[in-house]
Protein backbone atom coordinates (compact mmCIF):
# COMPACT_ATOMS: atom_id res chain seq x y z
CA UNK A 1 0.00 0.00 0.00
CA UNK A 2 1.46 3.33 -1.09
CA UNK A 3 -1.15 5.80 0.19
CA UNK A 4 -1.56 7.61 3.48
CA UNK A 5 -4.34 8.22 5.98
CA UNK A 6 -5.26 11.64 7.36
CA UNK A 7 -7.68 11.50 10.29
CA UNK A 8 -9.69 14.60 11.19
CA UNK A 9 -11.51 14.78 14.51
CA UNK A 10 -13.13 17.53 16.48
CA UNK A 11 -16.51 18.69 17.71
CA UNK A 12 -19.53 18.72 15.44
CA UNK A 13 -19.69 22.32 14.18
CA UNK A 14 -15.90 22.83 14.13
CA UNK A 15 -15.95 23.36 10.35
CA UNK A 16 -14.16 20.19 9.21
CA UNK A 17 -16.16 19.77 5.97
CA UNK A 18 -15.81 23.47 5.13
CA UNK A 19 -12.02 23.28 5.60
CA UNK A 20 -11.69 20.16 3.39
CA UNK A 21 -13.77 21.78 0.63
CA UNK A 22 -11.82 25.03 0.88
CA UNK A 23 -8.43 23.25 0.68
CA UNK A 24 -9.34 20.56 -1.90
CA UNK A 25 -7.57 22.26 -4.82
CA UNK A 26 -4.31 22.42 -2.83
CA UNK A 27 -4.04 18.82 -1.63
CA UNK A 28 -4.04 16.76 -4.84
CA UNK A 29 -6.02 13.58 -5.41
CA UNK A 30 -7.66 12.17 -2.30
CA UNK A 31 -10.38 9.74 -1.27
CA UNK A 32 -12.81 11.04 1.34
CA UNK A 33 -13.91 8.09 3.42
CA UNK A 34 -17.70 8.16 3.68
CA UNK A 35 -18.97 6.85 6.99
CA UNK A 36 -21.83 4.40 7.32
CA UNK A 37 -24.46 5.35 9.88
CA UNK A 38 -27.78 4.21 11.32
CA UNK A 39 -29.02 7.77 11.95
CA UNK A 40 -31.73 9.36 9.83
CA UNK A 41 -30.54 11.62 6.96
CA UNK A 42 -30.73 15.36 7.61
CA UNK A 43 -32.49 17.57 5.10
CA UNK A 44 -30.46 17.73 1.87
CA UNK A 45 -28.19 14.79 2.73
CA UNK A 46 -27.77 12.06 0.11
CA UNK A 47 -27.03 8.37 0.54
CA UNK A 48 -23.56 7.55 -0.82
CA UNK A 49 -22.52 11.22 -0.83
CA UNK A 50 -22.77 12.42 2.77
CA UNK A 51 -23.09 9.01 4.43
CA UNK A 52 -24.14 5.49 3.66
CA UNK A 53 -27.46 5.28 5.52
CA UNK A 54 -28.29 1.75 6.71
CA UNK A 55 -30.54 0.03 9.23
CA UNK A 56 -29.29 -0.95 12.67
CA UNK A 57 -29.65 -4.64 11.69
CA UNK A 58 -27.54 -4.19 8.54
CA UNK A 59 -24.84 -2.36 10.49
CA UNK A 60 -24.68 -5.09 13.15
CA UNK A 61 -24.36 -7.72 10.40
CA UNK A 62 -21.39 -5.73 9.05
CA UNK A 63 -19.77 -5.72 12.50
CA UNK A 64 -20.09 -9.52 12.72
CA UNK A 65 -18.60 -9.90 9.22
CA UNK A 66 -15.58 -7.70 10.11
CA UNK A 67 -16.45 -5.13 7.43
CA UNK A 68 -15.50 -2.06 9.49
CA UNK A 69 -12.11 -0.50 10.09
CA UNK A 70 -13.64 1.28 13.05
CA UNK A 71 -17.09 1.93 14.43
CA UNK A 72 -18.62 3.64 17.43
CA UNK A 73 -21.94 4.60 18.96
CA UNK A 74 -22.50 8.38 18.95
CA UNK A 75 -25.70 9.99 20.24
CA UNK A 76 -27.40 6.57 20.18
CA UNK A 77 -26.51 5.77 16.54
CA UNK A 78 -23.81 3.62 14.96
CA UNK A 79 -21.14 5.29 12.81
CA UNK A 80 -18.42 3.28 11.10
CA UNK A 81 -15.84 3.13 8.30
CA UNK A 82 -16.07 0.39 5.70
CA UNK A 83 -12.69 -1.28 5.17
CA UNK A 84 -12.82 -2.26 1.47
CA UNK A 85 -12.83 1.20 -0.23
CA UNK A 86 -10.13 2.43 2.18
CA UNK A 87 -7.77 -0.41 1.28
CA UNK A 88 -8.45 0.11 -2.43
CA UNK A 89 -7.66 3.84 -2.20
CA UNK A 90 -4.43 3.12 -0.29
CA UNK A 91 -3.32 0.59 -2.95
CA UNK A 92 -3.95 3.29 -5.56
CA UNK A 93 -1.59 5.60 -3.64
CA UNK A 94 -4.28 8.08 -2.62
CA UNK A 95 -4.49 10.19 0.51
CA UNK A 96 -7.48 8.81 2.44
CA UNK A 97 -9.21 11.45 4.57
CA UNK A 98 -11.35 10.40 7.53
CA UNK A 99 -13.73 12.65 9.43
CA UNK A 100 -14.29 10.54 12.56
CA UNK A 101 -14.65 11.02 16.30
CA UNK A 102 -12.00 10.58 19.00
CA UNK A 103 -12.91 6.90 19.57
CA UNK A 104 -12.57 6.25 15.83
CA UNK A 105 -9.15 7.91 15.76
CA UNK A 106 -7.92 5.60 18.51
CA UNK A 107 -9.12 2.51 16.63
CA UNK A 108 -7.66 3.59 13.26
CA UNK A 109 -4.36 4.53 14.94
CA UNK A 110 -4.23 1.11 16.64
CA UNK A 111 -4.93 -0.80 13.39
CA UNK A 112 -3.08 1.29 10.78
CA UNK A 113 -0.73 3.51 12.78
CA UNK A 114 2.07 3.44 10.18
CA UNK A 115 -0.16 5.18 7.64
CA UNK A 116 -1.88 7.66 9.97
CA UNK A 117 -1.42 11.40 10.44
CA UNK A 118 -4.07 13.02 12.62
CA UNK A 119 -5.38 16.52 13.25
CA UNK A 120 -7.88 17.84 15.78
CA UNK A 121 -9.97 20.77 14.50
CA UNK A 122 -11.83 23.01 16.92
CA UNK A 123 -13.31 26.51 17.18
CA UNK A 124 -11.36 28.81 19.54
CA UNK A 125 -13.84 28.43 22.45
CA UNK A 126 -16.81 26.42 23.66
CA UNK A 127 -18.99 29.56 23.40
CA UNK A 128 -18.03 29.95 19.73
CA UNK A 129 -18.90 26.30 19.10
CA UNK A 130 -22.37 26.78 20.65
CA UNK A 131 -22.89 29.90 18.52
CA UNK A 132 -22.03 27.98 15.32
CA UNK A 133 -24.24 25.01 16.20
CA UNK A 134 -27.25 27.28 16.78
CA UNK A 135 -26.47 29.33 13.65
CA UNK A 136 -26.53 26.36 11.28
CA UNK A 137 -30.11 25.46 12.39
CA UNK A 138 -29.90 21.74 11.55
CA UNK A 139 -30.56 20.33 15.02
CA UNK A 140 -33.01 20.98 17.84
CA UNK A 141 -31.95 22.26 21.29
CA UNK A 142 -31.62 18.82 22.90
CA UNK A 143 -29.24 17.57 20.17
CA UNK A 144 -27.16 20.76 20.32
CA UNK A 145 -26.84 20.40 24.11
CA UNK A 146 -25.73 16.80 23.64
CA UNK A 147 -23.16 17.89 21.02
CA UNK A 148 -21.81 20.54 23.39
CA UNK A 149 -21.46 17.99 26.23
CA UNK A 150 -19.73 15.63 23.80
CA UNK A 151 -17.33 18.41 22.75
CA UNK A 152 -16.33 18.99 26.40
CA UNK A 153 -15.22 15.34 26.54
CA UNK A 154 -13.56 15.31 23.09
CA UNK A 155 -11.34 18.33 23.83
CA UNK A 156 -9.63 16.29 26.57
CA UNK A 157 -8.20 13.97 23.86
CA UNK A 158 -6.47 16.83 22.00
CA UNK A 159 -3.02 15.59 23.09
CA UNK A 160 -3.53 12.28 21.22
CA UNK A 161 -3.35 14.04 17.83
CA UNK A 162 -0.31 14.94 15.71
CA UNK A 163 -1.62 18.44 14.93
CA UNK A 164 -4.27 20.89 16.18
CA UNK A 165 -6.02 23.52 14.03
CA UNK A 166 -7.92 26.31 15.80
CA UNK A 167 -10.57 27.26 13.25
CA UNK A 168 -10.97 30.98 13.89
CA UNK A 169 -10.61 31.88 10.20
CA UNK A 170 -11.53 29.47 7.39
CA UNK A 171 -8.76 30.83 5.13
CA UNK A 172 -6.02 30.35 7.76
CA UNK A 173 -7.36 26.97 8.93
CA UNK A 174 -7.61 25.70 5.32
CA UNK A 175 -4.02 26.73 4.56
CA UNK A 176 -2.83 24.92 7.70
CA UNK A 177 -4.86 21.86 6.74
CA UNK A 178 -3.36 21.82 3.21
CA UNK A 179 0.17 21.91 4.69
CA UNK A 180 -0.62 18.97 7.00
CA UNK A 181 -2.33 16.97 4.19
CA UNK A 182 0.66 17.37 1.88
CA UNK A 183 3.08 16.42 4.67
CA UNK A 184 0.98 13.29 5.42
CA UNK A 185 1.69 12.06 1.88
CA UNK A 186 5.42 12.15 2.62
CA UNK A 187 5.16 10.04 5.77
CA UNK A 188 6.78 6.63 5.21
CA UNK A 189 5.41 3.44 6.75
CA UNK A 190 7.76 0.82 8.19
CA UNK A 191 7.70 -1.36 5.07
CA UNK A 192 8.64 1.58 2.82
CA UNK A 193 11.47 2.59 5.17
CA UNK A 194 12.91 -0.93 5.03
CA UNK A 195 12.82 -0.79 1.21
CA UNK A 196 14.67 2.57 1.25
CA UNK A 197 17.38 1.10 3.52
CA UNK A 198 17.77 -1.99 1.29
CA UNK A 199 17.96 0.12 -1.88
CA UNK A 200 20.44 2.51 -0.24
CA UNK A 201 22.75 -0.36 0.85
CA UNK A 202 22.68 -1.99 -2.59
Amino acid sequence: MQGAILVLSGPSGAGKSTIINHASSQIGEYYFSISTTTREPREGEKDGVDYYFVTREAFEEGIKAGDFLEYATVHGNYYGTSLKPVKQALFEGKLVIFDIDVQGHRLVRAKMGDYVTSVFITPPTLKELEKRLYARSTDDDSIIKRRVENAKEEINAIGEFDFVIINDSVEVASAQFATIANAARLKQNREELEKIVLHWKN
